[in-house]
């Protein structure tokens, strides 16, 4: 196996190759290479540029880069170093005419044309080490091999074509595919683009193609949806590599190509997430995840990581959960190549808690302990079918211990709370949106009372979460069937475990206390539909391999899902993709502190049939009972989002 250069032997080659360019800037300032009586000022100018130069690359982490991978961002980077060094160098000429009048001039030019040798030479070097360890493929095609094209002929498809050549399986890449017609012809990586997706069927029975790989991690879901369909009726396999959002560092490879799944072909356009404003809430602070071993809670854990929070504190009551995402996220830590360049370790703290919200002496406890700054509040109990049969639970758990937790945040100054909702909290016919809703109104009252940034995040179903109808109608196809459908009509919302969480973060930084935050949903979806998608794509045919029966509606379920609460006043927020209920702290009842004291009473007597008796009446009462009102002393902290447009979605 052939070693690649050790990153720092570059250092004499550049050498070498920053004499060359500061000869060339010379030559062509003076139109001619006899140097004559500028030869003290080359030498000088010569000697600094050696200094100066692979300092600045030494300092921008050029020298750390592993060349043998090198990729756009790699020479990206070496361009902007030498941008920045010329700079630095013709600042220092400017500042040895001025000082020093006994040293040979260097012109004013000199360092602003060096840039372009110094960067065509050094970069020479670079690619060099990169041709040999990436030569064009010369091996003759054998029977064996796996004959692929690439749809996508952008960054992703080039990388994905490169490290699959890096890799030496037993795969021959035939060619591109892309629907941008300027496209075709060109060559990628000694690749050519055959043409766009309606080629497919014909290029798959001319190079007798057994797989396309999607290469496009932005295109939406129906874009995803169309092209499988055209692999499908072409008879060959399709493979995808992940969307963006499910990626750490942007950076594709062979590992990432995987399956075409549910998620792909529901996937919508990248979110724009304003990641400088996320980062200035979080990093250097103490964060609090309750629920952190859950689906969304374990998410929130790895985007809050990345913006190197102080400490991060997993919260959760299931200790299997809660020691597999702080073995995971130890390892990314630990990981000095996570960001893609060497980056240094992070110094965040991670501290796991196993605890039941439930107990307030134990919660209280905890936060006294640790005073986190930020609490993001994702554990609940989630499962419409089982609250219905256990509704005591469900209060003591989505109700009672909220308010703990919102009790413990308010003693020991918690900054920000974030409370993690959902969309079957408006209207609620089931005991588990009931349950949320009531918890939404704690959370409002207690951002009134203390007048800090306390809010709530709603939003519907979400992909690959535990338990979802995914992983439900996964579990069927695996057994043979039948697939449950419980209505032909049942719509839902859904979105992406990773998705739902950065706009959860944005919201949080949009927050100023007392809002409910409603995030795009895009368009709901046919639950029959979805099970259909699934079906195919685990290479079934409805009918023949699987049934789909249907079930009728389970108690407390409803046909569609809504998203706006009456006398909740929607707008849009700067973010295109968030909506916020200006006034929803207003539905509070005045007398919600003792309808809660009587609906814990219930639960703690484990009295179900008054215990959903008094949850309905604290949900009624939110829509027609008087509201509360504070005396004028008190913090009202009013919301100061830019409304775009009002009304609805």
């Amino acid at each position: 196996m052939q070693r690649a250069a050790p990153a720092l032997h570059f250092y004499g080659i550049d050498a070498l190759a920053l004499i060359i360019a500061a000869f060339i800037s010379y030559a062509l300032r003076l139109e001619r290479l006899d140097l004559a009586e500028y030869w003290a000022s080359f030498a000088l100018f010569a000697s600094v540029a050696v200094i100066i130069v692979p300092a600045i690359f030494a300092l921008m982490g050029v020298y750390a880069q592993y060349w043998r991978y090198a990729s756009f961002y790699e020479f990206s980077l070496l361009a902007l170093a030498l941008v920045l060094a010329g700079a630095v160098l013709a600042s220092l000429a400017i500042l040895g005419r001025v000082l020093f009048a006994t040293l040979p001039v260097i012109p004013l030019s000199v360092p602003l044309i060096f840039v372009m040798p110094a960067l065509a030479l050094t970069t020479l070097a670079r690619l060099s080490l990169h041709a040999r360890f990436h030569p064009a493929p010369r091996r003759s095609v054998q029977s064996g091999d796996n004959r692929v094209l690439i749809m996508g002929a952008g960054e992703a498809g080039a990388m994905i074509a490169q490290s699959m050549r890096i890799a030496r399986r037993k795969t021959v890449i035939v060619g591109f595919v892309d629907d941008n017609p300027h496209k075709r012809g060109i060559r990628i990586n000694g690749v050519s683009v055959l043409g766009d997706r309606h080629d497919i069927p014909r290029l798959v029975a001319d190079h007798q193609v057994h797989e396309v790989i999607i290469a496009m991690p932005g295109a939406p879901g129906k874009t995803i949806r169309d092209i499988v369909a055209i692999c499908e009726r072409a008879g060959v396999r399709t493979k995808i590599i992940p969307g963006i959002a499910e990626l750490v560092d942007g950076r594709f490879s062979v590992n990432h190509i995987r399956d075409v799944q549910i998620e792909d072909l529901l996937r919508r356009a990248p979110i724009k997430t304003d990641m400088q404003a996320v980062s200035a809430l979080i990093r250097g602070r103490r964060v609090m995840v309750t629920g952190g071993g859950g689906s969304i809670g374990s998410e929130i854990c790895r985007h809050v990581l990345r913006y190197e929070p102080a400490e991060l504190i997993i919260l959760g009551h299931g200790e299997n959960s809660v020691f597999t995402i702080h073995n995971e996220l130890q390892q990314w830590l630990n990981d000095p190549a996570r960001n893609g360049s060497g980056a240094s370790r992070s110094t965040t703290v991670l501290h796991t808690v196993i605890a039941d919200i439930r107990f307030p002496e134990r919660i209280h406890s905890v936060f006294a302990n640790y005073r986190p700054e930020i609490v993001f509040h994702a554990a609940a109990h989630k499962h419409v079918p089982l609250m219905e049969a256990n509704p005591v639970e469900a209060v003591t758990n989505n109700v009672l211990g909220t308010r703990n937790v919102l009790d413990a945040s308010i003693v020991t100054g918690v900054e920000r709370f974030i409370m993690i909702s959902t969309d079957k909290a408006v209207n609620p016919t089931s005991i588990m949106g009931s349950s949320k809703r009531a918890a939404e109104l704690l959370v409002h009252r207690a951002a009134k009372l203390s007048g800090r940034a306390f809010m709530t995040v709603r939003f519907g179903n979400v992909l690959g979460s535990r338990g979802s109808v995914v992983w439900t109608f996964k579990q069927q196809i695996a057994a043979g069937g039948p697939v449950t459908v419980t209505h032909p009509e049942m719509r839902r919302y859904f979105m992406t475990i990773p998705e739902a969480v950065q706009l959860v973060l944005q919201a949080a930084v949009l927050g100023h206390g007392g809002e409910v935050f409603t995030l795009d949903m895009g368009e709901p979806v046919k639950i029959l539909d979805l099970a259909r998608d699934m079906i195919e794509l685990s290479g079934l045919q409805v009918g023949r391999d699987i049934d789909i029966a249907f079930v009728g509606l389970r108690p407390g379920e409803k046909l569609y899902e809504e998203l706006f609460l009456p006398g909740e006043q929607y707008d849009h927020t700067s973010h295109d993709k968030i909506f916020i209920a200006q006034h929803a702290s207003r539905l509070v009842p005045a007398d919600v502190l003792a309808l809660i004291a009587d609906l814990e009473e219930a639960a703690l007597s484990d009295d179900a049939q008054r215990t959903v008796r008094l949850l309905r009446l604290i949900v009624q009462r939110s829509h027609s009972a008087p509201h509360e009102t504070l005396p004028a002393d008190q913090p009202q902290p009013l919301p100061e989002l830019r409304a775009l447009t009002v009304g609805g979605m």
